[in-house]
């Protein structure tokens, strides 16, 4: 049992195949189950880093947003924002200690 993208039973049935699918059983469950799905599209990114696995994160991540009531261009717009006020993740910065003098 997986998430999987909305058109997905109707392309398993044009191929002459079927399949038994089920809707998620709320919101609770269908952020549990996109959980494992952006760690499944993660894991594949990092295997074979193409635009299409790029592509299913950002599905999965705007579905979040959406479950949430979240905005998807405002959270770009603070996303560029957050990139400009305190960089982003580009340079592999590693945070060891924070001291006090």
């Amino acid at each position: 049992m997986k998430l999987i993208r909305d058109c997905i039973p109707e392309i398993i049935e044009e191929s002459g195949k079927w399949c038994l699918t089920r809707a998620v059983h709320g919101v609770d469950e269908h952020i549990i189950l996109l959980r494992e799905k952006m760690i499944e599209e993660t894991d594949e990114f990092i295997c074979d880093p193409s635009y299409e696995e790029a592509a299913d994160m950002l599905e999965v991540l705007k579905t979040f947003c959406y479950l949430h009531n979240l905005e998807f261009d405002t959270v770009v717009s603070v996303a560029q924002n957050k990139l400009e006020t305190h960089g982003g993740f580009h340079n592999g910065v590693i945070l060891q200690k924070v001291g006090k003098d």
